[in-house]
């Protein structure tokens, strides 16, 4: 698949003046396009996000690179900013990205009572809103989608073909879920009685604030009272299961694969590795990171850095990894120990039944 291109050269002057940054090199040099490292050639534009890619800016045929500082060696025009990648990202939005233009309302709707359809939206084929639906302006919503009754779409949102969401559900502004999530299915709540397990009916909603955005195959169930609530910000990877009457903190990032039980909640700029398992009715604080596929069981509190199941300090998780492959090893030298203490104990029984008359 080719890079991103843009139909006429964009100066390097203009894509300084929008990253705000500094140009070594002439402000007439243009770039048509942009790509990795390895793969951007002589018109791409392309970053160094770190010291660590240098030796691949080095190798890198690019036509011009954004850098966190001046790199001598490159002979390409640079483009210093506080932050390469985040430049980048802008850069790609500004000229890379195609302008949304929208294409209507597909005559195939299938649209219940007193349904609200804002400006300017692209509504494919095969889309079903139910009754007293509420869709914002320059909303997208592409084949499959479903909206149930009650439920609100915000802004300049897109959901992708065959998102499903179920009724009584607010969808904030410009947020973006990937094919195949569910928001509003039921949670898992049952009690038992006489052996049998009997559904507990789950009449509550989701909220999920502006500017979240939710991967492919995500899955957020609907509270048993209240609300689950994904706050600004968040964003979720692939296959998350998020269950009923969680809330999850603003600016938060979910890897794939992470599992979150019922009530629990997480507080802002959290960050939880790929298949992480939170317990229920849990607290996590503000800044906390949970590695990758760690377990965790109790409250957290903010700041802090955990790992392993049961998770823990990280420090401590680090220590506790070093030392098992060295467990075997131990376990002898603990065997060892114990014989010679048996046969010291020994010869001092032995000595003390000498001495006695």
């Amino acid at each position: 698949m080719p890079a991103p291109s843009s139909s006429s050269p964009i100066p390097l002057s203009r894509i300084r003046d929008l990253v705000r940054g500094e140009l070594f090199g002439p402000d007439d040099a243009t770039v048509s396009g942009i790509s990795s490292l390895e793969e951007a050639g002589p018109q791409d534009l392309t970053f160094v996000a770190s010291d660590r890619f240098v030796k691949a800016a080095l190798a890198s045929k690019a036509g011009a690179f954004i850098v966190g500082r001046k790199i001598a060696q490159l002979t390409a025009p640079q483009l210093v900013v506080a932050n390469p990648s985040y430049s980048f990202a802008c850069v790609a939005q500004q000229f890379f990205t195609e302008p949304y233009r929208p294409r209507g309302i597909a005559s195939n709707l299938v649209r219940g009572a007193d349904v609200l359809i804002g400006p300017d939206v692209s509504i494919w084929p095969f889309v079903t809103l139910g009754d007293r639906v509420r869709i914002g302006a320059r909303v997208t919503l592409f084949p499959g989608v479903f909206v149930g009754e009650d439920s609100t779409i915000g802004d300049d949102s897109v959901l992708y073909p065959n998102v499903v969401v179920r009724e009584r559900c607010a969808i904030g502004a410009r947020v973006i879920i990937h094919s195949g999530t569910v928001i509003g299915s039921d949670g898992f709540g049952y009690v038992q009685h006489q052996g049998r397990h009997h559904k507990i009916p789950q009449l509550g909603g989701v909220i999920i604030e502006d500017d979240v955005e939710l991967g492919a195959n995500v899955t957020v169930d609907r509270a048993t009272f209240g609300q689950t609530v994904i706050k600004r910000g968040t964003k979720v990877d692939n296959l998350v299961q998020i269950a009923h009457n969680v809330t999850i903190g603003e600016d938060t990032i979910l890897v794939a694969q992470v599992g979150i039980a019922g009530s629990t909640s997480l507080g802002r700029h959290v960050m939880v590795g790929g298949q992480a398992g939170l317990a229920d009715h849990i607290r996590i604080g503000d800044h906390v990171m949970i590695a990758a596929r760690a377990g965790v069981t109790r409250n957290l509190e903010p700041n802090q850095i955990v790992s392993g199941a049961p998770a823990m300090p990280h420090e401590t998780f680090i220590k506790a990894q070093a030392i098992i492959p060295r467990l075997p090893e131990l376990r002898q030298k603990v065997r060892e120990l114990e014989e010679r203490i048996r046969l010291l104990e020994a010869r001092a029984r032995t000595k003390k039944n000498q001495r006695r008359p």
